[in-house]
C-alpha cells in the first residue's frame, strides 16, 4: 500500500432545493461576483433566474458562453480580464464540468500577474486564487470535488489537465433535479465519463481491496442508474445516485494508498477532442475497450477477471483470458447500450490525423509511466483499432 497525503476542503450541499443556502454561502466571499455559465440551459431551466433572485443586492458580473472542452481564448482570458478590471471577489459557476473547469482556470489566473497559459501549462505556479463556488448542472466529470480541470487551446491542438491545489471549489451544489432535463446524449456521455474516472484508478499496479470494492460497487451504480435515468429522466434516486457516483468519481479517493495508472484513456481523448472538438465522454467510451484489449497480457489478465467477475457476475470458473475478454466486450456493449457511437468515424474522426494525433499524446501525457506503458505506436494502433 503506498504512501499518501490527502485533503478535500470542499464542502458538497447535496439535495433538492439546496440553493436556498446560495446566499449564506456566499456572504462570507464578498460583494463582487463572476458568474460563469454556459450555452443558456440555465436560463431554460429558470436556474439563472433563482440565482439572480438570490443574489439581490450583489454585484453580479457575468461570463456566458463557455463551452464543452473550455477554450483558453476566448473564455479564460475574457474572465481573467473580468475579474481583473472589476476586482471580483468570488467566482459562481453554474453549469456541467467545463463551466467549472473553465472557472478554476479564471480563479488562478485572476491572481496572477503573468499570461495565464504559464499556469495551466506549468511554467509557472499558482501562489492564490479567488475562490470559487459552483452549482452542478450535469453529472460527468467530479470537477465539482477536485482541484483540476482540463483546458483546450485550439491553435495549438492543446488539451492540457491542469491541477493546482489552489483551485479546489470552496462550496459545490449538488441538486440532482437540476440533472432532469440534460439530453440523452450528455447522460451517457457523463456515465461513460465517470466510469472512466473509475476505471482508471481500478487499473493500477498496487491496489487495495477496499479501494477496488469501492471501485467495483461504482461502477455497478452508473451502469444501473444511467439506464434508469436514460429511461425516465425525472427519475429522482437515479440521478441522485449517478451524480454522487460521479462527485467522488475524480477526486482521488478511490485510489488512496494505490499505485498511479496515468490515467491513459484521458490522455487518449485529450488530442481527440483537441483536434476534432468531439464529445468528450463519447471519446473515452470508444477508446477504453480498445485500450483493454491492447494492455490484455499475462501480467494485467487477473485484473481484468476481476473486473470481470465482481462488475459484470462472470463466472469465475472459465479460462482467465476467456473471462477477461468476455469483460472487455461487456464493457464495449454496455456503451454501445446506451447509444454512445463507438467509432471514431461516427463522431467524424478518420484515419488521416492519426499519426499525429499519437505523436502529440506521447510528446504531451507521459504515458510511458502509465499502469501499461505506452509508446507512440501502441498509441497508433489503439487508435486505428477505434476506427
Amino acid at each position: 500500500m503506498q504512501n499518501f497525503d490527502y485533503m478535500t476542503p470542499t464542502r458538497l450541499i447535496f439535495g433538492k432545493g439546496v440553493i436556498e443556502k446560495l446566499p449564506e454561502v456566499m456572504s462570507q466571499f464578498g460583494k463582487k461576483i463572476l458568474l460563469a455559465y454556459g450555452g443558456g440551459s440555465i436560463k431554460k431551466i429558470g436556474l439563472y433566474d433563482k440565482v439572480k433572485s438570490l443574489l439581490q443586492g450583489y454585484d453580479i458580473y457575468e461570463l456566458s458562453g463557455i463551452q464543452p472542452n473550455p477554450k483558453y481564448d476566448p473564455s479564460v482570458i475574457s474572465g481573467v480580464k473580468i475579474c481583473k478590471e472589476n476586482d471580483i471577489d468570488v467566482i459562481l459557476a453554474v453549469g456541467g464540468g467545463s463551466v467549472l473547469d473553465c472557472s478554476k482556470a479564471i480563479a488562478a489566473g485572476a491572481k496572477y500577474e503573468g499570461e495565464t497559459w504559464d499556469l495551466i501549462s506549468y511554467k509557472a505556479f499558482a501562489k492564490e486564487s479567488l475562490p470559487i463556488v459552483d452549482i452542478i448542472t450535469l453529472a460527468a466529470t467530479g470537477s465539482e470535488y477536485d482541484a483540476g480541470g482540463v483546458i483546450s487551446r485550439t491553435e495549438t491542438n492543446d488539451k492540457i489537465g491542469y491541477v493546482d491545489p489552489h483551485n479546489y471549489p470552496r462550496v459545490s451544489f449538488l441538486d440532482p433535479t437540476y440533472t432532469f432535463t440534460v439530453s440523452a446524449k450528455q447522460t451517457a456521455a457523463g456515465c461513460a465519463d465517470a466510469m472512466n474516472h473509475v476505471m482508471e484508478q481500478y487499473f493500477a499496479e498496487d491496489t487495495t481491496l477496499l479501494n477496488d470494492g469501492f471501485c467495483e460497487s461504482m461502477l455497478k451504480s452508473l451502469m444501473v442508474n444511467a439506464v434508469a435515468a436514460l429511461k425516465n429522466p425525472e427519475d429522482y434516486r437515479a440521478r441522485a445516485e449517478m451524480m454522487l457516483c460521479c462527485t467522488y468519481g475524480c477526486n482521488g479517493i478511490l485510489s488512496l494508498g494505490n499505485s498511479g495508472s496515468g490515467w491513459p484513456c484521458h490522455a487518449i481523448e485529450h488530442a481527440l477532442s483537441a483536434y476534432y472538438d468531439i464529445t468528450h465522454g463519447e471519446g473515452l467510451a470508444i477508446i477504453t475497450p480498445r485500450w483493454m484489449k491492447h494492455i490484455l497480457s499475462e501480467r494485467t489478465v487477473d485484473r481484468f477477471v476481476k473486473y470481470g467477475v465482481n462488475v459484470f457476475g462472470i463466472d469465475k470458473t472459465l479460462d482467465k483470458f476467456e473471462i477477461a475478454n468476455r469483460a472487455i466486450d461487456a464493457t464495449y456493449e454496455f456503451f454501445r447500450s446506451i447509444n454512445i457511437p463507438m467509432h471514431l468515424r461516427e463522431v467524424g474522426i478518420d484515419e488521416s490525423r492519426i499519426g499525429e494525433m499519437a505523436h502529440h499524446i506521447a510528446v504531451n501525457e507521459g504515458l510511458e509511466n502509465a499502469y501499461v506503458p505506452l509508446t507512440e505506436t501502441d498509441l497508433i494502433e489503439i487508435l486505428t483499432r477505434s476506427l
